[in-house]
């Protein structure tokens, strides 16, 4: 956990969660996944299941350790699960300001379905709704 906290502190664009957050992962409430090298863990990413649905929920890659695959594989991994749990598309929000991660999920099929304003505090900033579909 405190692996998680350390790589999510690093990555102030993603969404700072609690510990407590975590740990519902942990319980089995939601798939969590995380990318591991020797004696290292890289990245995780927390999804969940919405009916047709699956929501990435968090990602995070070490800043020292992007644009190695981590990401991808992560993204990958969660993208699967939702076409085994039947899921028809897959949904997510991020920083209308995220250039990076807005490229990042573009190579990955997920398109600008809409917008949330002010979804983001901390600075407060509108989220760009993605979608992807499973076929």
């Amino acid at each position: 956990m405190d692996v998680i906290l350390a790589i999510q502190a690093a990555c102030p664009e993603i969404a700072q969660w609690t510990k407590r957050d975590y740990d519902r992962v942990a319980a089995g409430e939601m798939p969590g996944w995380v990318a591991e090298e020797p004696k290292e863990t890289m990245g995780f990413l927390v999804a969940r299941l919405a009916g047709s649905e699956i929501e990435i929920l968090n990602l995070a890659v070490r800043p020292e350790a992007r644009r190695r695959g981590i990401g991808t594989s992560l993204v990958e991994a969660a993208l699967a699960w939702g076409r085994e749990s039947r899921a028809e598309s897959a949904i997510l929000e991020v920083r209308e300001s995220n250039l990076a991660a807005l490229r990042f999920y573009e190579r990955h099929n997920f398109q600008v379905t809409g917008r949330r304003p002010r979804y983001y505090a901390s600075p407060i900033e509108d989220a760009l709704l993605l979608t992807a579909p499973l076929p």
